[in-house]
């Protein structure tokens, strides 16, 4: 009887891990979207809420209204700058090969009398004017790889914003299902962790929250910064540039690939002053937004240290793509977060368990 009893559970625990398996490869293709969807519900969760009592409990009406108009304002941009970008490229592949065409200019005084770094790079600039037609016949020979690698780049890109639309839907999902959902994961947390269910729910839901907005909220204000150092030193084009320097200002060091082509493009047209006001002013809106503001509104909900925000964004686009920007450093945040918790609880109870283990000593 025993023999069978243990058969049946053994057949039992073996139909649950092929029905939890088959789920895990069912919804792979999907989790990177359903996370930044549960993720993008739960940021703009009392904002829905708000529209939901307008709309007198309208929840259908509501969700339609929120997908409709992040994706409205997604795909705005997204045309936008597919817009600008094309109405730019001509021009520059006229000047681009105009300027292969001819000579290589000198570099700007400024750069060239830089101290220590400065002749190393003039002298350089020389050795490719001199080769400049084996310079041209490389770029030539690069032309293909490069137009396949762009095009690889492109296609990424727009994968990426697939993923991202997906996951608004998938939001829409979440805010029909919203209390539901919460209910579930309460229930199990609890069965986990007990009495500290409730207490990790809201450290988790802080550190998200924290993390979000603040990878969000600093790229939009070192966007805006920059835009405004842009549009003071005489850049064309600053809405687009500044668009630009949004997205890659939530990876580190990422509006480098913005400000020094701005630089280069200030110093060659003869306003070398404006280029390294340029310089000058993006770095101090960088450094003073990624050691200041950054850690600030990320510590504000839990103490995340910024190497592990760094490395969640590096390695969350390296594992996940366009999405994972935000969900490596929310899942790195809330790892970090739950462990110290966890550490901080274990270390407050150690002297407890120590004394009640200690063996009593009658008095001498």
């Amino acid at each position: 009887m025993r023999f069978d009893r243990l058969v049946d559970q053994l057949i039992g625990v073996l139909a649950l891990a092929i029905l939890a398996g088959g789920t895990l490869i069912v919804i792979a293709p999907f989790v990177t979207t359903l996370l930044w969807g549960a993720i993008l519900a739960y940021c703009t969760w009392h904002p829905f809420e708000k529209l939901v009592t307008l709309l007198r409990g309208r929840r259908m009406q509501a969700t339609l209204f929120e997908i409709v108009l992040i994706l409205g304002l997604l795909l705005a941009a997204v045309f936008y700058i597919g817009a600008a970008v094309s109405a730019r490229l001509p021009d520059l592949v006229v000047a681009l090969q105009e300027r292969l065409a001819r000579d290589l200019p000198p570099l700007p005084d400024w750069l060239s009398q830089t101290p220590l770094i400065g002749p190393r790079i003039d002298a350089l600039w020389k050795g490719i004017a001199d080769r400049n037609p084996e310079v041209i016949a490389r770029l030539r020979e690069l032309a293909g790889p490069m137009l396949r690698a762009s095009i690889g780049i492109g296609l990424g890109i727009i994968q990426g914003l697939g993923l991202l639309a997906l996951s608004v839907l998938f939001a829409g999902v979440f805010y029909m299902t919203g209390e539901r959902s919460a209910a579930a994961i309460r229930v199990a947390m609890q069965r986990v962790a007990g009495a500290r269910a409730d207490a990790l729910l809201a450290l988790i839901g802080n550190t998200v929250k924290g993390v979000v907005y603040g990878v969000l909220g600093t790229s939009l204000m070192q966007a805006l910064l920059c835009a405004l150092g842009y549009w003071i030193a005489g850049l064309p084009s600053v809405a687009l540039l500044g668009f630009a320097t949004f997205f890659l200002a939530i990876i580190p060091g990422g509006p480098l690939l913005v400000v020094v082509p701005g630089a280069i493009w200030l110093a060659q047209s003869g306003n070398g002053s404006w280029a390294v006001f340029l310089v000058i002013w993006c770095a101090a809106v960088g450094i003073a937004i990624d050691n200041v503001l950054k850690p600030a509104m990320i510590g504000k909900s839990s103490h995340v240290p910024f190497v592990l925000v760094m490395i969640g964004v590096i390695g969350g686009a390296a594992a996940f793509g366009l999405l994972g920007v935000f969900i490596g450093p929310t899942l790195l945040a809330t790892a970090h977060a739950v462990f110290r918790d966890w550490t901080a609880i274990s270390l407050v109870n150690q002297p407890q368990v120590q004394r009640e283990a200690a063996p009593h000593v009658a008095p001498g």
